[in-house]
């Protein structure tokens, strides 16, 4: 199997149905009206997504709880040939934005990251993310606690949510904030908010990387900045159609993209919501624009080159990737 880079993983988002179900159970929370009759997540729309994903994530209390998410997402990831992934963390979820809880839980995850790196050769890297519904003032909070427990697991900045609540620049205190603190910036944008969007986050929040960011492709100019600034896109085409961003994979711009200069990527987002893994995106991509070993060689260099992570990691995964191809 080939080995893979993802940059764009949320860590609830990757929790198994079967993970949440089970620590509801134990916990004694009735949590049924998320799940479909055949044991799936059940929602309508991205705003009711949403709420079901914060409903999922609402069992999950103790740091603990976050270890044994990180192991399940990692098993599942690494047996769809990942070997580098990094997500997405909100101390939101983790100790309500308290610094000394999210430092408990951010332990938690590392230590377990660790230890799945040992057993099932991923590294796992994290990056903090702000709640874009959530307003910039808990976006403050959240972004010193990224400051304060920046290391060697956690290197970077961002910001997730509902999309069309507020604007790139009501942020930029908390990027700032991350900036400062030496992490490096990405920001979701052009999934539902348009080209807009996309150009709004690389003015005002100065990331180096966008996650989807697909809907530039309706700005021509934003599109050649993008590649001519070296920009670098997180996209998710197997999120973007599940959820009507695109009503076909053939219609998803991700090629036309990459015909134009810019640097593409490819993750899942929150693959069990949306029944997806890395070798389904791989799998359709192939089949829906004929991309070959070429073009995903240039894919996983691309991710490679965008990682948040340290020069001897980088190096290492290159290693990896080079004896898996």
């Amino acid at each position: 199997m080939r080995p893979k880079i993802e940059l764009h993983l949320h860590l609830e988002g990757g929790a198994p149905p079967a993970f949440i179900r089970g620590i509801a159970r134990e916990k004694g929370v009735d949590l049924s009206s998320i799940f479909r009759h055949d044991g799936g997540y059940a929602y309508k729309d991205f705003g009711h997504f949403l709420k079901v994903y914060e409903a999922a994530t609402s069992v999950l209390t103790r740091p603990e709880d976050y270890g044994r998410l990180t192991r399940a997402v990692l098993e599942e990831s690494a047996a769809n040939g990942v070997v580098y992934s990094e997500a997405f963390l909100s101390p939101d979820f983790c100790g309500g934005g308290d610094v000394g809880a999210w430092r408990e839980y951010l332990s938690a995850i590392a230590e377990t990251a660790r230890k799945a790196e040992a057993d099932l050769g991923i590294t796992l890297r994290g990056i903090v993310t702000c709640i874009r519904h959530f307003g910039p003032e808990k976006a403050k909070t959240i972004a010193r606690c990224a400051a304060e427990t920046k290391g060697d697991f956690l290197n970077g900045f961002g910001i997730a949510g509902d999309e069309m609540v507020g604007k790139p620049r009501d942020f930029r205190w908390a990027f700032d904030c991350a900036r400062e603190a030496g992490l490096r910036l990405t920001a979701h944008a052009g999934e539902w908010g348009g080209a807009d969007s996309v150009r709004d986050a690389i003015r005002d929040l100065a990331v180096e990387r966008i996650g989807h960011g697909v809907q530039a492709i309706d700005d021509p100019a934003l599109v050649d900045d993008i590649a001519e600034a070296g920009i670098t896109l997180e996209c998710c085409p197997g999120s973007n159609v599940f959820l009507g961003v695109y009503p076909d994979w053939a219609s998803h711009p991700i090629e036309k993209l990459r015909e134009k200069g810019v640097k593409v990527t490819v993750s899942t987002d929150d693959p069990p919501f949306f029944h997806t893994t890395m070798r389904t995106e791989y799998d359709r991509l192939s089949a829906t624009f004929g991309w070959d070993e070429t073009v995903f060689e240039e894919i996983e260099a691309n991710a490679l080159a965008a990682a948040f992570c340290d020069e001897e990691t980088r190096a290492r995964i290159a290693k990896t990737l080079k004896k898996g191809t």
